[in-house]
């Protein structure tokens, strides 16, 4: 049966506890998904307190962090999402996403809406990709794909 978690201070404790296991046991993200059969990112973002793991993935994860049954068993509950608190982010890295929405943001709407018409792109039915590449001009860019299903908004 799934649980439904309401106070998201279980699964902040919880992100914690796996992130510290993760740097002692020197994994990457890339190495816990790979046991849990889901892709890199939904792993993270799971274990990072934002998705449940199916039980299979959960125990895996257990057992690879040397984590117990109560932590396995809060890995499958459906958190309450949102990692960010109010205000402007201050990480660096998170900031050049909020500062990419506000430069882009309304051109992706105004995008989306000219080829699909009113609706959404979900976050709940969606994929993403983070892949580095060689820039031609020197260094490395980051090439990051979000994926989501759109949909339609619908008189009632």
């Amino acid at each position: 049966m799934m649980h439904a978690q309401f106070d998201p201070a279980a699964r902040q404790a919880l992100a914690a506890v796996v992130v510290e296991a993760k740097t002692r046991k020197d994994l990457t993200w890339q190495q816990i998904a790979d046991v849990t059969g889901l892709s890199v990112a939904f792993t993270t973002a799971a274990l990072l307190g934002q998705h449940p793991l199916p039980e299979a993935a959960a125990r895996s994860v257990a057992e690879l962090l040397d984590l117990d049954e109560e932590a396995a068993v809060l890995l499958q509950t459906i958190p309450t999402r949102g990692s960010l608190p109010g205000g402007v982010p201050t990480d660096p890295t998170i900031y050049r996403f909020y500062e990419i929405v506000q430069v882009y943001g309304t051109t992706l709407k105004a995008l989306i809406h000219e080829q699909f018409g009113d609706g959404i792109i979900s976050a709940i039915n969606f994929k993403l990709d983070v892949k580095k590449v060689a820039d031609p001009e020197g260094g490395e860019r980051a090439v990051i794909t979000l994926d989501g299903k759109y949909l339609p908004t619908k008189p009632f």
